[in-house]
């Protein structure tokens, strides 16, 4: 079996794959500091709670964006698998191209969506991936990762909403029922949620503007607050909260290849 982690800047997101078929997916704190040890503990007790031993995998990729975490799970894997993981980045020989000024400064999710958007829907694609960031990846049908857009994440604009005003409290990011508020908490959630969703939708009206080719690109949400922004974006035409890790999956199949 292959494990894959997506180490994004709030969360870790971590797939276990029997051939092509995933088999579970879990989501961890980032932010957490870990050993290598404590890594370890934490996916026995994930892989066991799914009925797979240690001894099952192996095989190990991971993508990150957080690189004090990447030595400490990479280390993690080789103790407690006994394998060596793929780190996949700018770095590594995969079948794309990144056509923007700084290719070596393109984060490894990028890359990874630009391979799973390419390979799984070959056509010309506007991944919309919401995490603490939320970014617009804009790749060819043949694999080309044209460049993007990236603006605060969802949780990060409701963050620093409360924390940099004295009277407006946190408050759970759940859909709002109206837009319209009669209550702080609900102005709030009407503000965030709805916001974030017309200025999304708003950036992808204005990128298919901007697209060089024909073809009007599909739109393909991600990220762990995909499914809960797909009610109120219009521009979504499918949603695909594994993306990144089918990404993972396809770079080291290709990446292992005889």
């Amino acid at each position: 079996m292959l494990i894959v982690f997506d180490v994004g800047n709030t969360e870790t997101t971590i797939g276990l794959f029997d051939g092509e078929t995933l088999r579970a997916d879990w989501r961890i704190m980032t932010a957490v500091a870990r050993t290598s040890d404590e890594f370890g503990v934490l996916l026995r007790s994930l892989l066991g709670a799914s009925g797979v031993a240690l001894d099952d995998v192996n095989a190990a990729a991971i993508g990150s964006v957080v690189p004090p975490i990447t030595d400490p799970l990479a280390r993690a894997c080789e103790r407690y698998f006994g394998v060596t993981p793929l780190l996949i980045d700018a770095k590594a020989p995969l079948p794309i191209t990144l056509q923007v000024d700084e290719p070596m400064s393109v984060g490894a999710d990028r890359i990874i969506n630009t391979l799973a958007a390419s390979r799984l829907y070959g056509r010309d694609t506007i991944c919309v991936d919401l995490g603490t960031a939320t970014t617009f990846d804009c790749i060819t049908a043949d694999g080309v990762f044209l460049g993007g857009v990236i603006m605060p994440g969802v949780r990060t604009s409701a963050e620093t909403l409360t924390r940099r005003t004295s009277k407006l409290p946190a408050t759970e990011l759940i859909a709002p029922t109206r837009v319209i508020g009669t209550r702080t908490e609900e102005c709030i959630r009407a503000g965030v949620i709805l916001g974030a969703a017309d200025a999304i939708d708003g950036i992808v009206r204005r990128i298919k503007a901007e697209w060089p080719g024909r073809e009007v690109p599909m739109v393909v949400a991600t990220g762990g607050l995909a499914e809960a922004l797909q009610p109120w974006c219009t521009s979504f035409d499918r949603v695909e909260p594994t993306l990144t890790l089918q990404g993972l999956r396809l770079a080291h199949a290709l990446l292992t290849a005889p």
